[in-house]
């Protein structure tokens, strides 16, 4: 039976599925950086620096003094996907990593048994604006793998795939695949004990980006997984599908939660349009959220706090946070 697809406002962070447990979008237009790749004193008096995540003058501190950013905190029980698509992010850990990574690149971090961990936006450009897009990704573990060892890896610009897609009108959409297999094209090994590393579990991370009126087709995947489609930036996108009623649309910013084992045909409409999708078979697990703790019950969570105050996941060897 054909039905009206539910679509939702994209709030912060966005709404995800099983086996994902966060998304947030990070679009920052940040001002020309001072010699310390940060933001010149008088850009932030009347902001609440340290918690700053109110969209002032186009950007956010987040929890950063001088260089926005997230200093460095702890994590266990998850993973990490930041996905960059403009601008420039600083990584440290408390394993000991520490990069620097661009538009294209992505890092995927198992936390595991426990991490510390910094991301840091510096403005690298004293003479021209320093925008920021990015998605963070929280990707659950199963209880069999909450505390493995942590493990860091970055993929490349070069080593993602990025298909172009070209459809009779000659319109053109282009899918970065970051996890999973898309069009018979496989992303990059994730990290080894991610939920994403068995491809039984078909967990999928695609960005597309479509051309004014371009038409593709998103195949069908796994029957039983759950797949979210964000529609973030753009005007309107037509869906259809063997249960979706004819004319669907979903506007810009909002998310729809689709059948994963159906193919979805996308018509754009008169402008860009850029949507992340995420899809994969749930783990179903109990899942207990504290913070940057994700387990699978309360004592757990207890015992997070515990492990931290006394090894604090290895210390920090970093002089900056």
């Amino acid at each position: 039976m054909r039905k009206p697809i539910q679509t939702k406002p994209l709030g912060f962070p966005w709404e995800t599925q099983d086996p994902f447990l966060f998304c947030a979008y990070h679009k920052d237009d940040y001002p020309a950086g001072n010699q310390q790749m940060g933001v010149d004193l008088n850009n932030l008096r009347g902001r609440n620096i340290g918690s700053d995540f109110t969209l002032k003058d186009g950007w956010r501190m987040y929890h950063g003094s001088n260089i926005p950013g997230f200093p460095y905190h702890p994590h266990r029980g998850f993973e990490t996907i930041t996905i960059n698509k403009q601008g420039v992010v600083d990584h440290s850990d408390s394993l000991g990593a520490k990069g620097r990574f661009m538009a294209g690149d992505v890092q995927w971090m198992t936390a595991g048994k426990g991490i510390q961990h910094s991301e840091m936006f510096p403005l690298v450009h004293r003479d021209n604006p320093n925008p920021l897009e990015i998605f963070q990704v929280w990707l659950n573990l199963p209880k069999a793998k909450k505390f493995v060892e942590p493990h860091f890896k970055m993929l490349w610009k070069e080593a993602i795939p990025v298909l172009r897609l070209n459809d009779g009108d000659g319109h053109t959409t282009s899918v970065e695949v970051v996890a999973g297999k898309l069009h018979g094209t496989k992303a990059p090994a994730p990290t080894p004990n991610s939920w994403a590393s068995n491809p039984g579990n078909a967990v999928g991370v695609f960005t597309v980006k479509m051309e004014a009126n371009a038409k593709w087709v998103l195949p069908a995947t796994l029957s039983g997984a759950r797949r979210t489609i964000y529609f973030y930036k753009g005007g309107t996108v037509a869906v259809e599908g063997e249960t979706i009623v004819e004319g669907e649309t979903i506007k810009e910013n909002h998310l729809a939660h689709l059948k994963a084992d159906e193919d979805i045909s996308f018509q754009n409409g008169d402008e860009e349009g850029f949507m992340l999708i995420l899809e994969g078979k749930p783990i179903g697990e109990p899942v207990v959220q504290y913070g940057p703790f994700v387990m699978d019950s309360q004592k757990e969570i207890q015992q997070a706090f515990d492990d931290y105050r006394k090894t604090e996941f290895g210390g920090w060897p970093w002089n900056d946070k």
